[in-house]
């Protein structure tokens, strides 16, 4: 019986860990594109706001990260959903924008606005929970 290197829980864990980093870059360098404010920058600053809608960010893919690793057996699937639960995150955050016509939401988290960032992460932790759930 031949022992593959990803038979090593070690090596598995490893992996997955460099999957979850790599990740989360990728997908914070699409929401710096996205919002209309450097976020980094107002992270810098001081801007709670700021870090709490992109800390969201940050745990929303770890969480729907997990969930494909409870559900899959490849790094590549888990990516897979990593990426397209990382789009639904995108379009809660039109829709957060759309369904609040009385202020812009990336003004307001630039501003420091404390609520809407607060409500941001909401969104993102609670949308990755949905959509950690829909993984089998």
């Amino acid at each position: 019986m031949e022992v593959s290197i990803w038979d090593n829980i070690y090596v598995l864990t490893g992996a997955y860990f460099v999957l979850a980093v790599l990740s989360i870059v990728i997908f914070l360098a699409i929401f710096e594109v996205v919002t209309k404010y450097n976020d980094w920058q107002e992270i810098k600053n001081g801007n709670i706001s700021v870090a709490l809608a992109t800390g969201g960010k940050i745990v929303a893919v770890a969480i729907i990260l997990a969930f494909s690793i409870y559900h899959n057996d490849s790094l590549w699937s888990a990516f897979i959903w990593g990426a397209f639960g990382f789009g639904l995150q995108l379009i809660a955050y039109y829709l957060f924008e759309f369904f609040t016509p009385q202020f812009k939401v990336d003004e307001e988290i630039e501003k420091d606005n404390r609520a809407v960032g607060l409500l941001s992460f909401l969104i993102s932790i609670g949308i990755a929970l949905v959509v950690g759930a829909s993984i089998t």
